[in-house]
């Protein structure tokens, strides 16, 4: 049975773009919620194979979704690492900040496999519960992105601490973010092995790097990550997501090599059919507060984007992570939106 997303990123147009959501296994389920009280803690509940297998399954269950994506965190890649990593109800992670070269030195070089051996069991659990035309998804945070919160400790508005590492402290920071290229291309290949059929690599701060940074943080390592987790599986289908890249968004298509490419909601919609679509099959770009508002402004911003996009191979997906307070009836509306029923 053809599998919808892995037609489209082989750049097969579907006459009905298949659909899945960024966080479609969260907190507005109440499924999911019952299973979050269970696991006590999210890291908990991320490396408990059973509970995040079943998590990960619930939206496809649900809504019947064209992709399952795994259940889990880009920062399980610092606690590989050897960094304490935990979650603040409410606040979200928290870390040990890297303040400079010498705790960057400090840092494991390789990640430890056993702390990421439950999540390739998640993979194989959910792979093996999945319905036949639904493709499996993983992921893994970009460097760049993983980098910010281990520099800063914690999720800020601009990433100002990693950037002024970056500015002051290039050989360190490179040191770190080679380091996490390493560690990804293990992670996702091990993925790959476990029975992910493509995975996206979430770059979700790179919109706040002017242009050469954006090159030197952004590009280049993701580029790494591509190559090297093609070496070791061959035709990996990658999707890439450098959330407000914008203008460079066309760059970074053709310089890393990915498959397919994530647009957030802000993206102009002409420009990236023409510059990027062109080249790639694109999938995203609804506003998770479009969804959230529901009724004729969600038909409208659904029609819009389907209107600009489905011409030519798209996955239909949100500009970022769905909003836990999203109703589930706005999600159902959706999909009847794009799917014409």
């Amino acid at each position: 049975m053809k599998k919808s997303v892995l037609e489209v990123l082989n750049g097969h147009r579907q006459t009905v773009p298949p659909v899945w959501m960024m966080r479609q296994a969260g907190r507005y389920l109440p499924e999911y919620r019952a299973v979050r009280e269970k696991a006590g803690s999210f890291l908990k509940l991320c490396f408990t194979p059973e509970l995040a297998a079943e998590v990960t399954l619930q939206p496809v269950r649900r809504f019947g979704f064209d992709a399952a994506i795994l259940f889990s965190d880009i920062l399980v890649i610092p606690h590989a690492l050897g960094r304490t990593v935990t979650f603040v109800e409410g606040e979200g992670p928290r870390l040990d900040p890297l303040k400079d070269a010498l705790a960057v030195g400090k840092l494991k070089k390789v990640a430890d496999g056993s702390v990421l051996a439950p999540i390739y069991e998640t993979v194989r659990l959910v792979k093996a519960a999945l319905p036949a035309n639904t493709t499996l998804i993983g992921f893994c945070g970009a460097p760049w992105t993983v980098a910010t919160y281990m520099v800063a400790g914690h999720g800020t508005t601009d990433q100002a601490p990693a950037r002024l590492f970056a500015y002051q402290q290039p050989e360190a920071f490179a040191q770190m973010i080679d380091i996490l290229v390493e560690a990804s291309v293990t992670y996702l290949v091990g993925q790959f092995e476990a029975g992910v059929e493509a995975v996206q690599i979430f770059d979700t701060w790179a919109g706040v790097l002017p242009a050469d940074e954006f090159e030197r943080w952004c590009i280049a390592p993701t580029q790494k990550i591509v190559a090297g987790v093609r070496a070791r599986v061959p035709g990996a289908k990658i999707i890439g997501f450098p959330r407000g890249a914008g203008f460079g968004l066309p760059v970074y298509v053709e310089r890393t090599g990915v498959d397919a490419v994530s647009l957030d909601w802000s993206i102009d919609r002409d420009f990236a059919r023409e510059k990027i679509q062109s080249r790639v099959p694109v999938q995203g770009n609804l506003d998770p507060l479009a969804l959230r508002a529901g009724g004729a402004a969600l038909d409208r911003a659904a029609d819009n984007v389907m209107h600009a996009f489905s011409p030519k191979p798209f996955i239909f997906n949100l500009g970022h992570g769905i909003l836990p307070d999203t109703p589930i009836a706005h999600v159902e509306q959706m999909l009847k939106r794009v799917r014409g029923n």
